[in-house]
């Protein structure tokens, strides 16, 4: 999922780099929504362990 995160983040910066705006402003809202989902899981993920719930490897 962090690749597909620096994909989309590379392809707004070209894209808005070369003058394609609404391109680049589809790639960069997909990647904030991929953010956001990454920094959720992460958080579950750390509430969980510090829990005790969750078997991290």
């Amino acid at each position: 999922m962090l690749q597909l995160l620096i994909l989309l983040v590379v392809i707004a910066l070209v894209a808005g780099a070369l003058g394609f705006t609404g391109i680049a402003a589809g790639a960069a809202a997909l990647a904030k929504i991929i953010f956001f989902l990454m920094l959720a899981g992460i958080a579950i993920i750390l509430i969980l362990a510090v829990m005790g719930l969750a078997v991290l490897f």
